[in-house]
């Protein structure tokens, strides 16, 4: 089946940098275009960054845009979230997403959180 595992969240000083995978499995991860969303508490979940199968199309959201790179490596199934700059704006839980079969599929989230 379907297995969306993110990794690579924690606490991280204003400015600072972290680096989010996502671990995919249970389907053909090569073909996939793939997004990364993130969730505020307390707010609702939003499309932080998108790309496409072959990796060489990206999209991300305007407040990010600059700072997050979203990239992939087809050969190891893993989807990839640069962070830098990182604002307490950005604290949240993301997630990454793939629709398959007309599906929607999600990990359990990583958390980010931007404090000093």
């Amino acid at each position: 089946q379907v297995q969306l595992v993110e990794s690579g969240g924690g606490l991280v000083q204003p400015g600072g940098s972290l680096r989010l995978s996502c671990e995919a499995s249970g389907f053909n991860f090569r073909t996939k275009f793939m997004r990364w969303f993130r969730q505020p508490h307390g707010k609702e979940r939003e499309w932080v960054a998108d790309i496409n199968s072959d990796g060489n199309r990206t999209n991300v959201q305007d407040s990010v845009k600059g700072r997050f790179t979203i990239s992939r490596d087809n050969s190891k199934n893993i989807l990839y979230l640069q962070m830098s700059k990182l604002e307490p704006e950005d604290t949240a839980v993301y997630y990454c997403h793939v629709r398959h079969y007309l599906k929607d599929y999600w990990g359990q989230g990583t958390q980010v959180t931007v404090s000093s």
